[in-house]
């Protein structure tokens, strides 16, 4: 794996070139902290599972099986696991021939290889014939360091406009452990967003328990509503308990999928007057997770005390160390904390 030292600009963090040196790898997948409790690639552990009670499941990649995780299905399972090599467009198409002949193919790529390189195959291919095909995808938002060619920013809002495509985003390796059989079981495409890697274990604290389509009130509070998605809601879980020492006291609404949009829920937690509501999602402010919510509240004239969101901006970020850009673009708990203790 590569290494990549990191200093932030002096224009960029406000103050002196003689900062101490960041060093990380600019790839990392995993957003746990030093002592966070983790689970070694659940994706690839749930699908092995599922797949000893399913012989219909088949797995391909294009040429990423170790960074996906679907390197444990391989493993377990080798006749049913394809190596399509670097080619995205072949990857969705052999997936959607597989899901024609009866199986149920499972298709793992990086977010961004399978929203800007194979957007139409997916589009024409698998969304409206409504394949069984699911598509499973590593380095979602702000989770590697490698820059623009590898963040995916804006593949939500991309997905979003697709007709008959579900969309997944989950928080932690519990939710991804039950988010894959709930995947199985639903006739139909669907995209999820995938940590990969040592992923944090954190929604065990709530008796969470997933179901797709449904959002999830994990902490109540009468000062703001947080509203996220994916890492985004580690972050706010974390956040709430620091607002909580200054006397904020905060609820975490939990949206894992995102389309379709539970919008009976969201439209209730937003009608309790009163409250300051942020959303914050691991994707560029346009055409995710903030929008959709907005635009729910908009339709239905729900008007909470004031809107806010916490995204990534309308732009090409920054390579680095990865905990150098959460700080850098607010994706942080510090930062979250912070912008919402701002707004209120």
């Amino acid at each position: 794996m590569r290494r990549s030292k990191y200093i932030r600009p002096a224009h960029l963090s406000g103050g002196a070139s003689d900062r101490p040196r960041l060093t990380t790898s600019a790839m990392i997948a995993s957003i746990a902290g030093a002592d966070q409790k983790t689970k070694p690639a659940p994706f690839g552990h749930a699908l092995a599972k599922l797949a000893g009670t399913n012989e219909r499941i088949v797995g391909l990649t294009a040429d990423l099986a170790k960074y996906t995780d679907l390197h444990v299905f391989r493993d377990a399972y080798p006749d049913r696991f394809y190596q399509m090599g670097m080619a995205e467009q072949l990857l969705m198409m052999a997936a959607a021939g597989m899901a024609r002949e009866g199986f149920q193919a499972w298709a793992t790529t990086y977010a961004v290889f399978a929203s800007r390189r194979a957007y139409d195959f997916i589009c024409l291919a698998i969304a409206e014939e409504m394949l069984d095909v699911k598509i499973v995808c590593a380095l979602p938002g702000l989770t590697t360091g490698y820059g623009p060619s590898h963040q995916a920013t804006e593949d939500v809002a991309m997905f979003r406009g697709m007709p008959n495509l579900t969309i997944i985003d989950p928080c932690d390796a519990l939710e991804i452990e039950q988010a894959v059989p709930a995947m199985s079981a639903h006739k139909g495409p669907v995209y999820m967003r995938l940590l990969r890697g040592n992923v944090p274990v954190v929604l065990d604290e709530y008796g969470y328990k997933f179901e797709l389509g449904k959002a999830k009130l994990l902490r109540d509070g009468k000062d703001t509503l947080i509203i996220s998605s994916g890492l985004m809601t580690m972050r706010a879980l974390e956040a709430a308990k620091e607002l909580r020492k200054d006397g904020v006291d905060a609820a975490v609404l939990h949206v894992p999928t995102i389309k379709p949009l539970d919008e009976a829920t969201i439209l209730a937690e937003c009608g309790k007057g009163g409250r300051l509501v942020v959303v914050a999602e691991n994707h560029t402010v346009i055409g995710g997770l903030g929008e959709a919510v907005a635009g729910t509240l908009m339709r239905s004239n729900v008007r909470p005390a004031a809107f806010r969101q916490i995204a990534l901006p309308d732009a090409f970020l920054e390579a680095g160390a990865l905990p150098t850009l959460h700080d850098q673009y607010g994706l942080s708990t510090s930062t979250v904390a912070a912008a919402v203790k701002g707004w209120l």
